[in-house]
């Protein structure tokens, strides 16, 4: 079978490249080395942990506001069974949803591992061993990423679980320690603490989400510890977790040297992902990989073999699917001979914890390390009417603009529906909009995005109305 383009990897960013080029007019095969379409994000990321934390929000909701609200419940209890059956039923659902869309745009799909034979020939390998080979005029990798360790730990998947497992639980942890204090294990964190575990987060670095806006981790660090009963272990180096019988056993280092030893159900291993190209012949095109792993592209996302591109974790860049999206899109409009282009700067992060957290653009540390003038207004939940209404009252809008010319230079937001309202954000800084621009836009009242507009008004000459 002869292919215009083959992506390998079902992703976002492999399913929807395969979707561009099939619109583009392109003769597509995408390859997938699983039964199901969707890759991580849709099967054992995204979109399951997204169904739990709603669902886990909702119970603790019952459990700790409805009395406040005027609602009275007895005999209220958590049925992880019919949860997690919930959390399978969304994945199905949305796997499916891609299976419809390959058909309605007539792309051919195989399962099986692919590998590449040579620049133009892919072997698929089934799950029953048996091989088949197609050939391909270019083709797109987008294999995405897999949860990475650390030395000394031993991951044995029933009491030292990463993610995957900690999507699939059987009953309620007492204890859960999770290792890393960055997004996943945050999330799933709060998925169990708000179901009555006892999380602990033991982090290296001095603060949580270390990579966004220092405010933004200060601020849900108050909060997780105040609504869920976190508690938090910084500057701390893991040396080993190991599972002992029905029990996890973690030894840590202490910001002063001492070794601290901690005992739960399970540990969660979130400690960041690595870029997957295990089994895929790179060898045999002649495409290297970093010192990290990553495959190596030029600004069009060509490998070192032209007619190869690579799209998503397993470039550089951040581990999110909307990026890997946006990529598939670029690298499909670049083969049909169309200019597309990426600003990454405005590609934005959220944390899906409650609050929720999400930003765009340059944090204050970047604005500080770089020497640029700038400004800030923010503006606090705790003011707004439509926060008051539904308890949501912790967190912030941070808004950053250049001193001189008050164009926007980042927005940081933890609070209630931050990961939509984010996206009022990204639209302003795509037209390079001013403070004042947002700040004379009328917002509706009540809602969640008025402090978004407050927080611009507070930018630019100190002008919030309510605060």
């Amino acid at each position: 079978m002869q292919y215009d383009v083959t992506i390998i990897g079902s992703g976002p960013g492999g399913y929807v490249a395969a979707i561009r080029c099939a619109q583009l007019g392109l003769k597509t095969a995408l390859v997938e080395k699983y039964d199901t379409l969707g890759g991580t994000c849709l099967n054992v990321g995204c979109i399951p942990s997204k169904a739990l934390l709603d669902s886990s929000e909702h119970y603790h909701n019952a459990a700790h506001t409805f009395g406040t609200h005027g609602i009275e419940l007895k005999d209220l209890k958590v049925n992880l069974k019919q949860m997690i059956g919930r959390k399978s039923e969304v994945v199905k659902q949305t796997c499916d949803g891609i299976n419809y869309l390959m058909k309605k745009n007539k792309i051919d799909v195989h399962h099986g591992l692919g590998s590449f034979v040579d620049k133009n020939t892919v072997k698929i390998t089934a799950g029953d061993g048996k091989t088949t080979e197609i050939k391909t005029g270019k083709a797109i990798i987008a294999t995405g990423s897999k949860p990475s360790t650390l030395p000394g730990i031993e991951i044995d998947k029933k009491r030292v679980i990463t993610s995957t497992e900690a999507l699939n639980l059987t009953e309620v942890p007492k204890e859960l320690v999770i290792i890393g204090g960055g997004v996943i294990g945050l999330e799933l964190g709060s998925v169990y603490a708000r179901l009555g575990t006892k999380v602990k987060v033991i982090e290296y670095m001095d603060s949580l989400i270390p990579t966004m806006d220092k405010a933004l981790g200060k601020e849900l660090q108050r909060v997780l510890k105040k609504t869920l009963g976190f508690e938090f272990f910084f500057k701390h180096k893991v040396k080993s977790a190991v599972a002992k019988g029905k029990a996890a056993v973690i030894k840590a280092d202490d910001s002063k040297g001492n070794e601290v030893e901690f005992k739960a159900d399970y540990c969660l291993v979130s400690v960041g992902r690595r870029p997957y190209t295990d089994g895929l012949g790179l060898e045999n095109i002649g495409v290297k990989t970093d010192n990290r792993g990553r495959i190596e592209v030029n600004e069009h996302l060509q490998t070192s073999a032209p007619n190869i591109y690579a799209i998503g974790d397993v470039i550089k860049g951040a581990m999110l699917a909307h990026k890997a999206e946006e990529e598939g899109v670029f690298v499909a409009e670049s083969m049909a001979g169309q200019k597309p282009h990426i600003n990454y700067l405005l590609i934005p992060g959220v944390v899906y914890t409650w609050p929720e957290v999400a930003a765009v653009g340059y944090t204050e540390e970047q604005l500080k390390e770089a020497g640029r003038a700038y400004k800030t207004g923010s503006f606090p939940f705790k003011a707004s009417g439509r926060a008051r209404a539904s308890m949501d009252t912790d967190g912030f809008v941070k808004v950053l603009a250049d001193k001189q010319t008050d164009e926007i230079l980042g927005v940081h937001m933890i609070g209630p529906r931050a990961a939509d309202m984010i996206a009022e954000a990204v639209v302003a800084m795509e037209y390079r909009a001013s403070a004042e621009d947002i700040a004379r836009m009328s917002h509706a009242h009540p809602t969640f995005t008025e402090s978004m507009k407050e927080a611009c008004l507070a930018a630019t000459e100190n002008r919030a109305v309510h605060i």
